[in-house]
């Protein structure tokens, strides 16, 4: 890997860190405001709205802009914003609406972020080979869990305990951390002048492209649905923890986990699935993993087994999150890439806020165990989906058609190269 990656690497997992933190204290936050289930949705959902809103003009803007800067900025705006927002809670002038405002926010930062960090990896490496991009990510995916999901939750617990507005302040300096990282990185080459249209225009042409894709349209429907059932849970998963595990404030940190450990256990061995089986058949096994994860959850008689789940079920998303994103970064033109990936992380993640919503619901009508196995019959669905449209012959179909043309784009430039650029 180029030194370059190693600052992404650092400025992932400082921001990682501060997420994990984050994860575990704003539900609780949340519960000092509330205990009504729907709104507790209702805030899991603010924080996935933006990309309803402004993802796919966030793709046009990051395929325009400069995506080290991009990251940077978004990152020192999430740190002011927490900064803000930790002040408030300390005064004792934050309620729940702050937080669904907080929430929002942080969701407008993380579509521009995210989209750039996806477009802006394939550069730092200098490499289109999926199995390089596949361990790249893998290592980005598995640092981000063991941060996030496995050191974070529970600090951000024990951090609970000394001050409502402590892990609040953690995350904040987490981006900050990340932000100034980012900023050590060497400036890219500027971009070649084209013609520009509207934003609009721009942005309805990486979502046709991915639309008439359909490895691309798979990739994006896999999570969406995914998602959508995840996300039933989560926003019930404190209120389901406590009162139908009757695990505490400290306990509820170290649940969490579980998940973590099995995403960092799945993000390592992700590329050796891929190398074993091919990265069709991974995504497909990894799909009925997550289904029958799911619903272990929801069955489960104790918290021990109910753990267990949450452990198959983050070495299913840990694959996952080690494969679809290379295989992306390896077939869609760079000038592309920002706005495809937004337009996937738009069908992907918009489905999230009406999963939230749903659970809510469900956990509010039937039990809070109800979203868990409603949401495991619906994974099941999405099983089907992926061995469909993200099997071995059409990734590798893919592969070859993007070095086709990778290879037809370097002949072109050499014969646009001036002749006196040659001899020197």
């Amino acid at each position: 890997m180029p030194k370059r990656f190693y600052r992404i690497w650092s400025a992932a997992a400082a921001s990682a860190l501060g997420d994990g933190i984050y994860f575990a204290a704003l539900p609780l936050l949340a519960l000092t405001y509330t205990h009504n289930p729907i709104l507790l949705g209702a805030l899991e959902a603010c924080a996935l709205l933006p990309w309803l809103c402004f993802g796919m003009i966030g793709g046009a803007l990051v395929d325009r802009w400069d995506r080290r800067r991009t990251m940077a900025v978004a990152d020192l705006c999430r740190f002011s914003l927490l900064l803000l927002v930790t002040v408030l809670v300390t005064a004792g002038a934050a309620d729940i609406y702050l937080l669904f405002a907080a929430a929002f926010l942080l969701g407008i930062g993380q579509v521009f972020f995210d989209t750039a960090s996806v477009a802006f990896l394939p550069e730092v490496l200098e490499d289109r080979d999926l199995a390089v991009l596949q361990r790249a990510n893998a290592r980005l995916q598995g640092t981000q869990q063991a941060l996030g999901g496995f050191v974070g939750p529970p600090t951000g617990s024990l951090l609970f305990g000394l001050g409502r507005s402590v892990p609040i302040l953690a995350d904040a300096l987490s981006f900050l951390a990340s932000s100034l990282t980012i900023w050590t990185l060497p400036k890219t080459p500027p971009k070649p002048a084209k013609p520009r249209g509207s934003l609009l225009r721009e942005a309805r042409e990486g979502a046709s492209y991915l639309f008439h894709h359909r490895l691309l349209m798979g990739l994006a429907l896999r999570p969406a649905i995914g998602n959508f059932a995840f996300m039933a849970g989560n926003a019930v998963l404190v209120l389901f923890v406590k009162e139908t595990l009757h695990l505490g404030t400290t306990a509820y940190g170290v649940y969490l986990t579980a998940d973590a450990i099995g995403a960092l256990i799945g993000a390592s061995i992700s590329s050796k699935a891929a190398a074993k089986v091919g990265t069709g058949t991974a995504l497909t096994l990894t799909a009925g993993l997550e289904t029958l994860s799911l619903l272990t959850i929801g069955l489960a008689p104790n918290a021990w087994v109910a753990g267990g789940g949450e452990l198959a079920l983050g070495v299913g998303i840990g694959v996952t999150m080690g494969l679809g994103p290379a295989v992306r970064q390896a077939i869609v033109p760079d000038e592309l890439m920002g706005r495809v990936g937004a337009t996937g992380r738009l069908i992907a993640l918009g489905t999230g806020p009406l999963g939230a919503v749903f659970g809510g619901w469900l956990a509010h009508v039937y039990g809070l165990r109800t979203p868990f196995i409603v949401g495991g019959c619906i994974l099941a669905t999405m099983t089907a989906v992926v061995a469909r449209l993200t099997n071995n012959a059409r990734i590798e179909a893919a592969l070859a058609e993007a070095a086709a043309r990778r290879e037809l784009e370097d002949a072109a430039a050499a014969l646009e190269t001036p002749a006196e650029t040659v001899a020197a």
